[in-house]
């Protein structure tokens, strides 16, 4: 109610801003006659006629005028918002043209591998198996930013158990795993939780992308614990760690802080989606890290026995 009366306010102080110079017209030349009349005429009942007949006229132009002036602020306002909604649909389908012209660019680089490979007298089954997985990761990430614009009518909010969709994003990680010499340990996943099994299994394979891409030596843990009373998801590795600035921007839109610059294969979008995906379930993600000491990344759901109430008003 307040905001209406504000909004209602400020129109009639536009108005008036713009109608000054011919409420002051009208003022003057009702005055003048008024005067004119009293001294020529000398009849107050007919002095009184023609004042009353100017000022009518006044009035009545004022109200064409405020009648003009709501229209054009309409006109304005729908304008403004043609501008807004233009501008946002192009930063959209820049964003798109951006994120495409570098997938295409990374893209090329595993499928050059797998030519080369195929070609070679004794094809090494191993590694083609590995670039199609890259491949297939850059597939992945494609879809899934095509379809985050969309998530809100995609989300399907059920109690899941955790260790099976865990369990699944680490298989398709397996040849890496193995290729690299990697160990993976599983702790404590035996519980149920409320999310999207199909975005939050998008968001796990992103950040095990990520731990696997950056770990050389160790291994990485997927456990669960319960920080004041909300359960995290969290996945540690023993990889080379992020630099403290690089931290608090992390989660920005094409940010990809000095490894992704040595490495010069990252998009900046991995981690800006997971924690997008992650504020549409309800869920928060948070990230610590050292140099040469590894990353944990914590995820904090809502156990089964909590309440989906507020998840649907995402």
């Amino acid at each position: 109610m307040s905001d209406r009366n504000n909004n209602k306010t400020n129109e009639l102080k536009g108005f008036f801003s713009t109608s000054y110079p011919m409420i002051l017209s009208a003022a003057a030349k009702t005055a003048i006659v008024f005067v004119l009349s009293s001294l020529y005429l000398k009849d107050p009942e007919f002095t009184f006629y023609i004042v009353s007949f100017i000022l009518i006229i006044e009035v009545v132009t004022l109200f064409f005028h405020y009648s003009n002036f709501k229209k054009q602020q309409k006109q304005t306002a729908q304008l403004q918002r043609e501008l807004e909604n233009n501008k946002i649909s192009w930063e959209s389908q820049r964003d798109k043209e951006d994120f495409f012209a570098m997938w295409a660019h990374q893209i090329k680089t595993p499928i050059a591998a797998l030519k080369l490979l195929l070609q070679s007298d004794k094809q090494d089954v191993t590694a083609c198996k590995g670039e199609v997985f890259k491949i297939e990761r850059y597939v992945e990430m494609a879809l899934g930013f095509l379809r985050f614009e969309e998530m809100g009518n995609d989300l399907e909010l059920l109690s899941y158990e955790l260790e099976p969709i865990v369990k699944q994003s680490v298989k398709k990680f397996a040849p890496m795993f193995i290729s690299k010499h990697l160990s993976v340990n599983l702790k404590d996943l035996n519980v149920k939780i409320l999310t999207d099994e199909k975005w939050l299994s998008f968001v796990i394979e992103q950040l095990l992308s990520n731990a696997v891409k950056y770990t050389s030596s160790g291994g990485i843990t997927i456990r669960t614990c319960t920080e004041n009373e909300q359960l995290c998801i969290i996945i540690e590795d023993t990889g080379i760690g992020i630099r403290s600035e690089d931290l608090p921007r992390l989660f920005e839109k094409g940010f990809t802080g000095y490894n992704g610059r040595m490495d010069k294969k990252a998009s900046g979008l991995g981690l800006y989606l997971c924690k997008s995906i992650c504020d549409k379930l309800g869920h928060k993600i948070s990230i610590e890290s050292q140099e040469n000491k590894g990353t944990k990344v914590t995820i904090r759901v809502t156990a089964e026995n909590g309440s989906c109430g507020d998840l649907l008003k995402m």
